[in-house]
């Protein structure tokens, strides 16, 4: 029976790829070089800071990766915020599933989590979060997800995982546990959707509630 239900951040509870492609070009024209092509703003939408700032720069040896970095945890997150997009039925989601079910996040976001969670009202419907700062490894790597099963003590067939990307499903696949694609419709998961609102009509939750 299914007990827990994990998001992920970008492309599930946000729509962010305008932020994200806001915040690299920023740091890539700091120091002088050319924005993103589509293949990097792919990158940077599912993979933590860090990567994504070596990925970025690869092509750029005259740039210090310690300069990058470090202008990086110096700059103000708050003006890409406007580029963020809640999407417009998950709050509708978050009321319906809960409490009925444990709600987690395992993200790849690390120092700008907390604020998205305070600036859109989000913390308290989630109980517990998992960035990249918090897991050992950042996704793909089953840590974050490790972490959330002993917090909540349920196994693997009792939670499910709502993501977009290739990493979240190498994420869920490396623990076994399902996958709702969030408005991906070519990614390998078990389950498709395009909102929040398809979720509640899927398999996993109809049974939940005949077996109530």
């Amino acid at each position: 029976m299914l007990k827990l239900v994990i998001f992920d951040c970008d492309g599930v509870l946000f729509d962010s790829r305008e932020a994200n492609r806001a915040y690299y070009n920023h740091l890539l024209a700091r120091f002088g070089c050319p924005p993103m092509d589509e293949e990097a703003l792919d990158y940077v939408h599912s993979h933590n800071v860090t990567d994504s700032i070596a990925h970025i720069f690869r092509n750029q040896p005259r740039i210090k990766r310690e300069a990058a970095d470090r202008y990086r945890t110096e700059l103000d997150y708050g003006p890409f915020l406007r580029y963020m997009i809640m999407e417009p039925d998950l709050l509708d989601f978050l009321r319906l599933i809960r409490p009925q079910y444990h709600t987690a996040i395992s993200t790849n976001r690390t120092t700008t989590m907390p604020m998205l969670l305070d600036i859109f009202r989000l913390r308290p419907w989630f109980d517990q979060v998992v960035t990249a700062l918090d897991a050992p490894r950042p996704k793909p790597a089953p840590d974050g997800l490790y972490m959330i099963l002993d917090n909540f003590q349920v196994d693997v067939d009792e939670a499910i995982y709502i993501g977009d990307s290739e990493v979240d499903r190498e994420h869920t696949r490396s623990v076994g546990m399902r996958l709702i694609a969030f408005k991906s419709p070519s990614l390998e998961a078990e389950y498709h959707v395009d909102s929040f609102t398809a979720i509640p009509r899927l398999e996993p939750f109809t049974r939940t509630k005949e077996q109530r």
